[in-house]
Parts: structure tokens; C-alpha cells; sequence
């Protein structure tokens, strides 16, 4: 559930991103890089948390770390093209 709710918090941080580009009269294109970032450094917290509190080995988390960061800038990446 902890991994669905982060991951989903990246959709969030998404489309906050897509807002505030479009209301700054500018593409999605050109803000995907602070976008992506910015989400990095959470998705890496999150790891943190799941190796430093959680107990979880770093390679055990990797993969998460992989499914956290790469569905929701994976999704950005796309957005960005067509947008």
C-alpha cells in the first residue's frame, strides 16, 4: 500500500508540475527536468527511509526504487512529448 500511495504521489507532483508550466504560459517540455529531479530526490527518500528504518537491504529496494521513480516519470517523459 506505502508503494501505491508514493507512487501515486508522483502523479500528483506531476500534475502540479503540468499546472504551474501551464500557467506560466510555458510547455510541459520545458519544465519535464525539474520535474524529474525534483521527483528523483523524493523517490530516493523514500529509499532511504525503506533501507535506514525499514531494515530493507539496498538491493532489496531497488527495484521499488526503480517502479516508484520510473512509472510516474515514465508517464512525464510521454506527457512531455505530446504536449
Amino acid at each position: 500500500m506505502h508503494t501505491f500511495l508514493v507512487i501515486l504521489g508522483g502523479f500528483v507532483l506531476l500534475a502540479l508540475a503540468v499546472a504551474v508550466a501551464r500557467t506560466a504560459g510555458r510547455t510541459f517540455s520545458a519544465a519535464l527536468p525539474f520535474y524529474l529531479l525534483v521527483w528523483f530526490v523524493f523517490a530516493a527518500l523514500n529509499m532511504g527511509v525503506g533501507v535506514y528504518h525499514a531494515g530493507y537491504s539496498f538491493m532489496d529496494e531497488l527495484p521499488i526504487f526503480i517502479l516508484v521513480f520510473g512509472l510516474p516519470a515514465a508517464t512525464a517523459a510521454i506527457l512531455a512529448r505530446k504536449f
